[in-house]
Order: structure tokens, then sequence, then C-alpha cells
């Protein structure tokens, strides 16, 4: 089978659109363009697409109807379930507990609320990445009101056990929101069986459009949520603004996708991942993954490999898209936060790559990949080698 360059192993970051969501799509840009709220029979057409999605969105994640809220992505549904949590907050209830190991969007938003004096607890992961449980019963107060623990991270794949955490909660009448962006269609996601309050996604992670994004809310906590927006009372006022009805109708047909193709999907994604592991692994030393082996996502595969700057090896390796870490913290050169939390180094987190396996990776781009990889690293450590000597 012929490879087409670059071979995308950035999944992580983002997905490539699948051709039958923008199929689904298309329609809604030229002859089914109408506004969601208008009262014709464009206007109709389209607020039945949205619904259809919603139903769809619905489905994958074991939620009601009428519990998802559409939004522009995860990080304005993370911001909304924060920010509008803390707005009906006062000073007897305005302890809010999250963790080390979240998503920039939710991590400084908290740090936001903190500098507002809010009672903010980041419990500390331990070296594979985990929060447990009991960290979080430790930590809970009289005054705590909010819990907000990341399901999979972003950077090194880790699960968290986030049903154990969300009854913990359930039982002593504390909300919980979870950012499940890297979970959601990779992993079995049930906001019921899960004891999820609120729950943040987005399509693109899911081989659906940019730009869109939903909020699970379980039924009644609506009512303690105050809007960052207002305007014309769309998604129940929670975030009124102009729908973005193609985006939805994208995501929903994502959804769809995910639920329809699962456990074939996360099995031939996971093959992949482990012999892409053990093709490197069995070929170099010095070689450590970073984050847990077993409780991971199928498509995360993050390496330390040591001796090798991971810029060094991406600036020599330009026909494979990969990535050094989080998307949001290649501009600023430092090293992650993530990794950092896990006990790395500063060395050893510039020295880490997460490559992100997805959909539409095939066995012949992960041989070519892991025979790249091995023959480029033994070359710039054998160069660096003959540097210091």
């Amino acid at each position: 089978m012929k490879i087409n360059f670059p071979i995308y192993l950035d999944n992580n970051a983002t997905t490539p659109v699948d051709p039958r969501v923008l199929e689904a799509m298309l329609p809604y840009f030229k002859e089914k363009f109408g506004n969601v709220s208008s009262k014709h029979s464009l206007g109709y057409t389209a607020n039945s697409a949205v619904e259809y999605a919603r139903e769809q969105i619905a489905k994958l994640i074991n939620a009601e109807v009428n519990e998802i809220y559409f939004t522009s992505g995860a990080t304005e549904s993370i911001n909304t379930v924060h920010f509008g949590i803390a707005g009906k907050s006062n000073s007897d209830k305005n302890h809010f507990i999250s963790s080390n190991v979240e998503h920039s969007a939710s991590y400084e938003s908290l740090l936001q609320l903190q500098k507002q004096g809010f009672d903010v607890s980041f419990l500390k992961c331990d070296k594979r990445g985990f929060i447990r449980t009991a960290q979080v019963i430790e930590e809970v107060k009289p005054k705590t009101i909010f819990v907000s623990i990341i399901a999979a991270n972003n950077e090194i794949g880790t699960i968290n056990n986030i049903s154990e955490i969300g009854s913990i909660c359930r039982s002593n009448n504390i909300f919980f929101h979870t950012d499940a962006t890297q979970a959601v269609g990779k992993i079995t996601i049930d906001v019921k069986k899960m004891n999820i309050d609120l729950m943040s996604f987005s399509s693109h992670k899911i081989y659906g459009p940019k730009g869109v994004g939903a909020l699970y809310i379980r039924k009644g906590i609506e009512k303690k949520i105050v809007p960052l927006m207002f305007g014309g009372g769309q998604e129940k006022g929670i975030r009124p603004g102009t729908l973005n009805t193609p985006g939805i109708v994208g995501f929903g047909k994502a959804a769809e996708l995910c639920m329809a193709e699962f456990d074939e999907e996360s099995k031939r994604i996971k093959s992949h991942r482990d012999y892409l592991y053990k093709k490197i692994v069995s070929s170099l030393d010095s070689i450590q993954l970073n984050g847990d082996s077993d409780n991971r996502l199928p498509g995360n595969l993050n390496l330390l490999i040591k001796g090798v700057k991971s810029d060094t090896l991406m600036s020599n390796i330009r026909e494979i898209a990969f990535s050094t870490g989080a998307t949001c913290y290649s501009e600023t050169g430092k090293p992650s936060r993530i990794l950092k939390s896990i006990g790395l180094t500063d060395e050893e987190a510039k020295s880490s790559v997460r490559l992100g396996i997805g959909r539409f990776n095939t066995r012949e781009e992960i041989e070519y990949v892991a025979e790249k990889f091995i023959d480029v690293i033994t070359k710039l450590r054998l160069k660096n080698y003959h540097t210091i000597n």
C-alpha cells in the first residue's frame, strides 16, 4: 500500500474530518442554510438537524437530549462550568477541587477564579498521572462546592477513575465536572453510571469539525449556572448566539460514527499503538513510557527518549506529523506542566514526544514510523556521543 506523506500522528491535538461527516455537513452550508431560530421552512429544517445531532451526541454518552448544550468548543464549555458555578456560590460554599494535570483550559480558568478570591485546591497526581479517589475525599471541606477532574489526560493518555470520584461527589452533594475532551468517543463514557454532573467535550477530537463543542449538564443543574454571555436566549440561555448548524450536524454525525465503530476502532488503534511501542523499545534502549501502560487512551503514546531533544527529533523527521506535547505549550517553549507534574525534569520533558494514532492510520504507516524513529534516534544519539567525546 502506498503511504501518503506527511504521516499524521497528532490525533490528540486534532483529528481530520471524516469524509462521511463532511458529506453530512455540506447541505447546511448551501441549500439548507437557514437560521435555527427562524420561523419558516428553512429555519425549521435547520432546527430539526440540530435537534437530531443533539440526539446523536446524547446517545454517545448516555445522556438525555435536553442535557446537551452546544458551544464553540471544550474551552468555552469548561469556562462556562467553572465561572457559571462560581457565579452562584457564596462565601460559605466557595471551595473548588481540581488537579495539577488538567488541560490548560481548565487549569487556567481555575487559576483565574483563585485570583478572584475563590479557594481552589489542585491535587497532585502520582508518577503515572493518576488522581486518586482518596485524595479527593481528604480534600473535601464543608465549604466544597465543586470538583473538576480530567477524564483522560491529553498529553500522557492516563485515564482517571471518574466513576469513583463522581460517586464521592454525589454522596457529598458536590457538583462534579469532568473535562472529557480526550475521552469521549475513545473510551466508554456513561454520564449516568459515572455520576457525572457536568462534562465538556469537543467535535474536532472525534473526526468532526473544529469550532463546535458540547456541554453536558445534568437536568436541574442548569439553574445553578450563571451564563458567561447574554443575548437571544439560545440553548436555554446557557449559551446564547446563532447556532453553528453545519458544525453541529457534523458533530452529531461524528458521534454516530464513534458509536457504530467503537469496538473495532479501539481495538485496531490500540494494536497500532502497541506495535509501535514494542518495535521502538525492542530496538532502542533508554526509552521510557510517560503515563500508565494499561489505563491509557488507545491511541496515545508519550515517550521519553533519553539523549535526544524532541525538537531536534522533529526537525529530522519532517515527513511525520507528531508533537512534543500539548499544542498549547508548543508556542511557549517551556517544558510541559503535565510532564513535570509526573516527576520529569526539564531536560526529560524536553526529550519527550507525543504520538497520537487515529482512525485513518494504517499498519504500513506505523511500520514506517517505527523504522524511521529507530533510524533517526540512533543517528542522533551517535552524533551526540561523538560531539561530547
